[in-house]
C-alpha cells in the first residue's frame, strides 16, 4: 500500500484540499444581496480602466505564494487582452476580512471600477460591503455561494455546478439512484445540498443520504449504514463530498471491503480525484467519476505561466486569469456601463485559463466542466467541457 494512503489510514486528515477550503472560510457571512445589481460605475473604455487586485499578501508563508501566483495570472493575462489598456492595483490583505474591507474601499477611493479578489469568503463579504454604496463589483476568488449577490461574485468552482455536471451525466449513463455521502461539517452539509438540488432537478432519484463527522472512527462507523443505505434503496452510485485530503482514501478502501463493489455501484466525487497525483494510485477510486476543467485549457494556462514565470501556477491562480479576462472581454466593447452587474452577466459568458464560464444573477457562477475517470491510475475523459453554453452538460 502507498505511503500516501497510510498516512491517511492512521490517522484522517481534517484539512480540505484548498478550492474547497475556500468554503470554510465563511460560516456566517452577512450577504450583500440575493440578486446581483445591474448597476457600476461609468468607465472610460478608451483609456486605461483601474482595476483593484485584492490578494492575501501580508498573511501567511501559504498565502503570500498564494498571493505570487494570482498576481502572476492576473498579469499574465493582460498581456492577451487585445487593445484593452488595464491599470492594476494590487492590495495586500493579508488573508483578513477587515484589511479587505479597509483596502477595497481604498481602491475605489482611489479610482478602480471593480474588484477582483480577494480569496476567503468572510474577507470577499466584507469588501463587498465596503463598497456596496459606490456601486462598485467584486469578483470574488471564493466558491462559497452564500455570499454571493449584490455586488459580490464569486469565480471559484461551485459545488453546485459540479454537482449539476456530474448527475447530469449519471442520468444519462444510467446510475440514476445515488446516495450522497457527507461529512457533517459546513462544506459535507453544503455539498450534500447541492448535490440532493442536482438530484431533482436532473430527474434522478435520491437513494438516502449518510453523514459522518470528521474523524476516523465515525467514517469507519459509517461504512456499515452506506452499505444498508445502498441496500434498502436500490442504488447504483454513491456521490462522496470528501477530498483526496480527508476521508477519500479511508473510504476507498472500506467501501468495497464492505461489499460495495464499483461495478455496480458507481463511485462519483464532488471533489478533484487527480489532485494530489498520489490519490490515482488508489484501489478504491479506479473507474470513479469526477468533474474537471476543460483539459486544454488547463493545459495551455499551465504552459504558458510555466514559461512566464518557471513554475506551474498554484491551482487557484487560474482564478486571477478569470477575472481579468472577464474585465478585457467587456471593457473592448469601448462601452461605458461595460462593468455593470447587467454586462457582467450576460449570457454568453467568458473564456479563462478553465475553459468557459459565466457569471449569473445570483452572484454564483457556471463553468464548462469535462467528466473524467481513473484507468489503470490515469485520467480518462468521458466526456469533453463544453466550448460554448448551451452545449453538452448545460
Amino acid at each position: 500500500m502507498i505511503a500516501f494512503f497510510n498516512a491517511g489510514r492512521k490517522k484522517l486528515r481534517l484539512l480540505m484540499f484548498p478550492v474547497f477550503a475556500l468554503v470554510l472560510a465563511a460560516c456566517d457571512p452577512a450577504a450583500v444581496g440575493s440578486i446581483a445589481a445591474s448597476g457600476g460605475p461609468k468607465i472610460d473604455a478608451n483609456a486605461a480602466v483601474p482595476v483593484a487586485l485584492l490578494i492575501p499578501r501580508g498573511g501567511s508563508q501559504s498565502d503570500n505564494l498564494l498571493a505570487n501566483n494570482l498576481e502572476n495570472a492576473a498579469r499574465l493575462a493582460i498581456r492577451d487582452l487585445d487593445g484593452v489598456k488595464i491599470d492594476l492595483r494590487v492590495y495586500g490583505t493579508g488573508g483578513n476580512a477587515g484589511t479587505a474591507a479597509t483596502m477595497a474601499a481604498q481602491a475605489v477611493g482611489e479610482g478602480a471600477k471593480i474588484i477582483i479578489g480577494p480569496v476567503y469568503g468572510e474577507a470577499a463579504n466584507a469588501a463587498g460591503v465596503a463598497v456596496a454604496k459606490q456601486g462598485v463589483n467584486v469578483l470574488s476568488f471564493s466558491n462559497n455561494p452564500t455570499i454571493a449577490g449584490g455586488n459580490v461574485f464569486v469565480l471559484g468552482q461551485s459545488f453546485a455546478n459540479t454537482a449539476d455536471r456530474l448527475v447530469g451525466y449519471a442520468k444519462r449513463a444510467g446510475k440514476d439512484r445515488i446516495v450522497v455521502l457527507h461529512a457533517n461539517d459546513v462544506a459535507g452539509q453544503l455539498g450534500r445540498n447541492a448535490i440532493t438540488q442536482a438530484i431533482s432537478a436532473k430527474g434522478a432519484t435520491l437513494a438516502g443520504t449518510v453523514d459522518y463527522a470528521l474523524s476516523q472512527e465515525s467514517v469507519v462507523a459509517a461504512i456499515p449504514r452506506v452499505k444498508a443505505t445502498v441496500d434498502n434503496g436500490g442504488a447504483n452510485a454513491i456521490f462522496l463530498t470528501t477530498s483526496s485530503a480527508s476521508a477519500l482514501p479511508l473510504f476507498a478502501q472500506l467501501l468495497p471491503e464492505a461489499g460495495i463493489k464499483s461495478a455496480s455501484t458507481q463511485y462519483i466525487g464532488l471533489t478533484r480525484w487527480d489532485i494530489p497525483r498520489q490519490t490515482l494510485e488508489l484501489p478504491g477510486v479506479q473507474g470513479g467519476w469526477f468533474a474537471t476543467p476543460d483539459p486544454a485549457a488547463a493545459t495551455a494556462f499551465r504552459q504558458k505561466y510555466n514559461a512566464a514565470y518557471g513554475s506551474d501556477p498554484h491551482p487557484l491562480a487560474g482564478l486571477a486569469f478569470d477575472g481579468i479576462a472577464a474585465v478585457g472581454a467587456l471593457v473592448k466593447s469601448r462601452k461605458s456601463n461595460a462593468l455593470t452587474g447587467a454586462s457582467l452577466t450576460q449570457g454568453a459568458g467568458f473564456r479563462g485559463a478553465n475553459g468557459i464560464f459565466r457569471l449569473r444573477r445570483d452572484g454564483t457562477n457556471e463553468r464548462g466542466l469535462a467528466v473524467a475517470t481513473i484507468r489503470n491510475k490515469s485520467v480518462v475523459i468521458l466526456e469533453g467541457a463544453p466550448q460554448a453554453f448551451g452545449g453538452a452538460g448545460f
